[in-house]
């Protein structure tokens, strides 16, 4: 079977990530763990009439935002969703001149922080980042809130492949040679997930149907805690965002033994696709978007919509996507919130046919 969840991770922008945190930590209210993207910058003439997909049809009677929006993140800091909402905090902040404060509030896979968005004022000042976690969730059983129904989609943001990666103490440089180390040492090999039920927990799983090999899963509360874990040979091999991967890479740190796409992607040439090793029904894209409570103001919506889109389009953040192996998304709210859906459908149906398969 074909698996095509779309995703994105910016690997170098971790860093930069904490700086912005500390700049601005004085000025976000105390909602726990929380840091601000940067200062604001004075906005630029017009923004709040931005025009293109999802653009505001009529001024708001107040205009938004008055004062700081908070973007959860429901992961750690470190991982690919929380350098996403960074680097769009950011240029949200510098075009409407208040602040957009990133809070990490990590657990169960994502719900956690998902769940406190969901039962948030829906008053465009609580916004949720999100990757594709948000629509494999299903796979836990009964959530505390529901995916589609709890949430006003916004925008998906981008869309990237993934890769394979493991440890260089393990030694071996490439899946063909991972997948027959795993078959002579059944169940003692280990891979990492974001956490139980995510989509890298059920990526994971589908490799190891595809392979016909069995690994010990071992779940994190969020990518970056799985990397650190992999970078210090806790566990064996991950399947991680390119961008957050690449720093590691460069650095021969971490092994890359293939990507996920069916095609190769351009930040990582060099490496060989799982199809092209002999996975043929194992692919895996991920993706990220932005949601806020149901019931959010139309206006709101379509005017970060608005926003969103316009970013994606700078020529900056387009190469800067590119560069990393991520194609921007954009489009209507009314076209994520169908994409949510067929995601949710699609992530239930992989996730009870891992269920069915024999231990």
């Amino acid at each position: 079977m074909r698996i095509h969840p779309w995703s994105l991770i910016f690997g170098g922008l971790a860093s930069v990530a904490l700086l912005w945190s500390s700049s601005l930590a004085n000025a976000a209210p105390d909602k726990g763990a929380e840091s601000s993207a940067s200062q604001p910058a004075a906005a630029p003439s017009g923004v709040g009439a931005v025009t293109g997909v999802g653009a505001v049809a009529s001024p708001l009677a107040t205009p938004y935002p008055q004062r700081a929006v908070h973007v959860a993140v429901p992961f750690a800091p470190g991982g690919g969703i929380d350098a996403v909402a960074r680097l769009f905090a950011q240029r949200l902040q510098e075009l409407t001149a208040q602040p957009f404060v990133v809070e990490n509030r990590a657990g169960g896979g994502g719900t956690v922080g998902s769940d406190w968005v969901a039962k948030s004022k829906a008053d465009g000042y609580t916004l949720l980042a999100v990757p594709i976690s948000h629509a494999a969730n299903v796979s836990q059983g009964k959530l505390p809130f529901d995916p589609q129904k709890d949430f006003s989609p916004i925008i998906e943001i981008a869309s990237a492949p993934n890769v394979v990666l493991v440890n260089p103490s393990l030694g071996v440089k490439d899946l063909n040679a991972f997948i027959a180390l795993a078959k002579e040492n059944k169940g003692r090999l280990s891979y990492a997930s974001s956490g139980n039920g995510s989509s890298t927990h059920l990526a994971g799983q589908l490799m190891m149907m595809s392979a016909h090999i069995e690994l010990l899963h071992v779940p994190y509360k969020g990518g970056g805690p799985a990397l650190i874990d992999l970078l210090g040979s806790q566990v064996n091999m991950y399947i991680a965002s390119i961008p957050a991967s690449i720093p590691h890479l460069q650095n021969q740190k971490l092994v890359a033994l293939a990507v996920t796409s069916s095609t190769r992607t351009p930040a990582l040439p060099h490496v060989p696709t799982a199809m092209e090793l002999g996975l043929s029904d194992f692919e895996y894209l991920g993706w990220y978007g932005l949601l806020a409570p149901k019931s959010t103001p139309k206006e709101v919506v379509s005017k970060l919509n608005a926003l969103v889109n316009q970013i994606l389009k700078e020529p900056a953040v387009v190469e800067k996507l590119s560069q990393e192996g991520a194609t921007p998304v954009g489009g209507s709210s009314e076209q994520f919130s169908k994409f949510i859906a067929s995601e949710v459908a699609k992530w239930a149906k992989v996730a009870q046919y891992v269920k069915d398969q024999p231990s």
